[in-house]
């Protein structure tokens, strides 16, 4: 998987997050660990109390110490669960159109190739 968001959590008390084999949450003095991330919500409370939220697509979470690196194609910060859910249709909304560009993109080069394809026989 090569990543395209690096998640750096620093001055955190508390992650949660859910993985392939269910939901877990990660104190300051958890045991190292790593683990896969399904689609969902990584949560996590700084040390002045405050929990932010992360809506990510699948990647991994590794605890090492007294860092925590999550890796995930795609990731969405919000403070409150209805504006991270408006952040999320918006980035769905320009990834749709994107891949409808390219979509058009790679009909006209196929296109193309067909009719040069088709003279130079």
């Amino acid at each position: 998987m090569s990543p395209t968001e690096r998640i750096s959590l620093e001055g955190v008390m508390k992650v949660k997050a859910e993985g392939a084999l269910g939901c877990f949450c990660l104190l300051p003095r958890h045991i190292d660990f790593a683990s896969t991330l399904v689609p969902g919500i990584v949560s996590y409370e700084k040390a002045d109390g405050v929990e932010e939220l992360i809506a990510t697509d699948e990647g991994f979470l590794v605890k090492k110490g007294d860092e925590i690196l999550v890796s995930v194609l795609s990731a969405v910060w919000g403070r409150e669960l209805g504006g991270l859910k408006r952040a999320v249709v918006e980035k769905i909304e320009a990834l749709d159109e994107e891949e409808r560009r390219t979509r058009e993109t790679l009909a006209r080069l196929e296109a193309d190739f067909m009719r040069r394809f088709g003279e130079a026989r």
